[in-house]
C-alpha cells in the first residue's frame, strides 16, 4: 500500500505548473535586481550631476 501511494505521488503532476511559474518569476526578479546593480551606480551619478549643473545655472541667474 505504502509503495503505490509513492507512486502515486511521483508521479502526480497537478503542482508542476505553480512551481514553473514560481520558478519564471524568480528568474525575472533575479534579472531586475542584477540589471539594477550594474545600471544603478551609473544613473544615480548621471542625476546627481544633471542636479548640480542645474543648480548652479539656476543659482547664477539669482541677481
Amino acid at each position: 500500500m505504502l509503495k503505490a501511494y509513492l507512486g502515486a505521488f511521483i508521479r502526480d503532476e497537478s503542482g508542476a505548473t505553480a512551481i514553473e511559474y514560481g520558478l519564471v518569476a524568480m528568474l525575472v526578479c533575479l534579472a531586475i535586481v542584477g540589471s539594477f546593480t550594474l545600471v544603478g551606480d551609473a544613473l544615480l551619478n548621471l542625476f546627481d550631476n544633471g542636479t548640480a549643473e542645474v543648480l548652479a545655472t539656476q543659482t547664477a541667474k539669482i541677481p
